[in-house]
């Protein structure tokens, strides 16, 4: 452009047009989410659910959570896979959200990407829609925003927020754990979304190993299993709390499974988790023995193998563990609630894992 042209947003980097047209392509996979509550459609200022859905309850209690994926962005755009991303959106906020024993409701999204490619926003897009049908709410809207000269033209980032609605009398959380309930783990679907700055510094940066490279432990590429989605508990949680007693749940994301099991419990009382009582995948030992890291290093990053803890009454726990059978999710008793005595506050692992 010569310095006598006019400027334009287009030559600034921004194309509108582009924008328009990745709008128009992920509508359908939006529709798919929709439930009776939502009014209107893509496209507004602001996404419409109708509240009066909510009289039903005696005191109906919002939670909310906002979160993105992390460094995970990067191994899709090596990959030139989009359509997972948004599982995994959608499950490290609706599954935080259900912690708590809320339904999701709805959610919104941000998509910040260096160059609009409508087909590519799209397919992200298109997997935030699927994964919110898994987790039982609407996509009511979000942005699409094009930050050239700050990202690269293939760079992009994703965040979202979500809304869930809760009885008050049947909130879920510390004050409902009592001595002696049973710690029922549910199985991951591998990393999930945290950790990644490690296992890409691990197995990319240090190793050198291929995304496209067929790792026999995994059974599959590298990248494969790096993209794998994050296992969405939302429904499969609110199933258990209609057919057993359940005290609280802890979603086991960043920090691991000790670190965020303390969140929920009490003063005085402590949640000892039995190692022994599962073997984590190929991916976690991957991790550990190709970058020499400690397993108390690893077991403050990754899940190793546990996405979910529903903490319900021993007398519960065979009913809570046919309910998730039957929904297809790996579950068992890994651990219980004791008296704290004089160990240290929340929770910890004992143990080894299982071969």
């Amino acid at each position: 452009m010569s310095e006598t042209t006019g400027a334009s947003y287009a030559a600034a980097g921004v194309d509108i047009e582009a924008g328009d047209r990745a709008v128009e392509l992920m509508k359908e996979w939006v529709k798919k989410t929709q439930r009776p509550e939502v009014l209107g459609g893509l496209g507004g200022f602001a996404g419409l659910f109708d509240a009066s859905a909510l009289k039903r309850y005696e005191r109906p209690l919002l939670a909310s959570a906002t979160d993105g994926v992390g460094t995970k962005v990067d191994i899709a755009r090596r990959m030139g896979v989009y359509d997972t991303i948004g599982h995994d959106l959608v499950a490290m906020v609706m599954d935080d959200i259900v912690v708590c024993g809320a339904e999701p409701l709805f959610m919104t999204d941000y998509v910040c990407v260096g160059k609009v490619h409508p087909e590519r926003v799209a397919a992200i897009v298109k997997g935030i829609a699927e994964g919110c049908v898994l987790a039982g709410c609407a996509l009511v809207g979000g942005e699409t925003a094009e930050h050239p000269g700050l990202l690269g033209e293939d760079d992009f980032d994703v965040a979202g927020a979500g809304t869930g609605v809760v009885e008050a009398d049947r909130l879920l959380g510390a004050d409902r754990i009592r001595t002696g309930d049973a710690v029922i783990a549910m199985a991951s679907s591998g990393l999930h979304s945290n950790g990644y700055s490690l296992v890409r510094h691990v197995l990319l940066d240090r190793a050198g190993l291929a995304l496209e490279a067929e790792v026999a432990e995994l059974g599959r590429t590298l990248g494969e299993e790096l993209l794998e989605p994050t296992k969405i508990y939302s429904l499969d949680c609110l199933a258990l709390t209609r057919t057993a007693e359940v005290h609280a749940f802890s979603h086991v994301t960043g920090g691991g499974l000790a670190a965020n099991l303390a969140r929920v419990i009490p003063d005085g009382l402590h949640a000892v988790v039995d190692r022994s009582t599962w073997a984590p995948g190929a991916i976690f030992d991957l991790v550990g023995k190709t970058g020499k890291v400690e397993r108390l290093e690893l077991e403050k990053t990754l899940n190793m193998g546990v996405g979910m803890i529903a903490i319900v009454p021993q007398d519960s726990a065979e009913v809570a563990l046919t309910t998730l059978a039957d929904r297809g999710v790996d579950a068992w008793v890994a651990g219980e609630i004791t008296e704290r005595g004089e160990k240290p506050a929340g929770a910890e692992l004992v143990g080894d894992y299982a071969a």
